[in-house]
């Protein structure tokens, strides 16, 4: 697959280098899904938070939004919400913040 994601249904899977890559160059938005007790202890610097639990697809920043979780699944019911609203997502982080950490990517934590 190299560096660049692929299609699933319809969402594009954002690699953690590619969305690094996208992120230095401010070419995406990203939103991270998780609570915000998650979200405090670790996340990826400049995500702008939108809970699952509270998400209104409506609410999210202008951009091409990338959507993250803790290791994909959230994202990808959030995207599905997106969809069903008829709001574009740019895509999500494929595996997460898990696989942000394990490609030994920065986090901010606390």
């Amino acid at each position: 697959m190299g560096l660049f994601g692929s299609k699933t249904n319809g969402l594009r899977d954002f690699l953690p280098a590619e969305l690094s890559y996208a992120l230095s160059r401010r070419e995406v938005v990203l939103v991270d899904v998780r609570e915000p007790g998650e979200h405090q202890t670790a996340r990826i610097e400049g995500a702008v938070l939108h809970p699952l639990s509270c998400f209104d697809p409506a609410a999210l920043p202008e951009g091409a939004v990338v959507l993250h979780c803790g290791i994909g699944k959230r994202s990808r019911m959030a995207a599905d919400l997106c969809a069903r609203s008829g709001v574009k997502v740019a895509g999500h982080l494929k595996g997460g913040l898990a696989a942000w950490m394990a490609a030994g990517l920065p986090v901010v934590r606390g």
